[in-house]
């Protein structure tokens, strides 16, 4: 019985602990926008959405928005086209985590993806009483994940020069 229990923690630990996520749908006509593109609006919610699970899985609990920064549309979807978001850890503070979210698109009968979309968002994970709380430690392994992130430290610390830069223009 100890054995059983034992196992069953360790799954849901490694369960816990999944890196990315994968998001995929249709673009709806809903989701249009006044040239007959899937609005921005809709994929920055899509984005949001993908990137808290990520997030609120790899924690294991509740997580809020904090930022959104960067993000960046390299080509419009139409709608019908299939979507997908792909939304990965890159890094971990002690209660933050960094997501990196590329969202891509095709029509349905296509073979080839077409990048639409990258952004990074950081969550904070919150406790009931809505306090931060702990996150599990990110430790890169691959050349990859090791790059994304120093791609994640060096944009916090470009991050660091806008707030101040902001904060002495709002005095």
């Amino acid at each position: 019985m100890t054995i059983q229990i034992k196992e069953q923690t360790i799954k849901t630990l490694e369960r816990m602990k999944e890196k990315s996520i994968t998001l995929r749908f249709l673009a709806e006509p809903v989701n249009v926008n006044f040239g007959g593109k899937v609005h921005g609006g809709s994929v920055m919610k899509w984005i949001d959405q993908a990137g808290y699970a990520c997030a609120a899985n790899w924690c294991g609990g509740y997580a809020v928005t904090v930022y959104v920064g960067g993000i960046r549309f390299f080509k419009p979807m139409l709608i019908g086209d299939l979507v997908e978001l792909r939304a990965t850890l890159i890094h971990t503070g002690n209660s933050s985590m960094h997501i990196s979210v590329d969202v891509f698109s095709k029509s349905p009968q296509a073979d080839d993806w077409v990048r639409n979309t990258h952004c990074i968002i950081i969550f904070v994970s919150i406790d009931k009483d809505g306090k931060p709380t702990a996150v599990p430690v990110f430790a890169p392994e691959t050349d990859e994940e090791k790059e994304m992130e120093q791609y994640a430290i060096r944009l916090m610390e470009l991050r660091k020069g806008i707030e101040d830069e902001m904060e002495e223009y709002c005095k």
